[in-house]
């Protein structure tokens, strides 16, 4: 395999990562607000923020891996 291959595998799973983490985020906001609806404000903003976060990570792992 040659290394634009593995490259590739690289930024296809930091891609993958960050789905799975943002929609875990989302999931755990929609629980939290469901559970005490008075600070939906609050949980959402978090979770907005914290989404963001996780996509300037893979962002960042998908251009490692495509640097490489």
């Amino acid at each position: 395999m040659t290394i634009t291959g593995i490259a590739a595998i690289g930024a296809g799973l930091a891609a993958i990562g960050a789905g799975l983490g943002i929609g875990r985020i989302g999931g755990s906001a929609m629980d939290a607000m469901a559970r005490q609806p008075e600070i939906q404000g609050k949980i959402q903003t978090s979770a907005l923020i914290l989404a963001a976060f996780v996509e300037a990570v893979a962002l960042f792992g998908v251009v490692a891996a495509l640097i490489v």
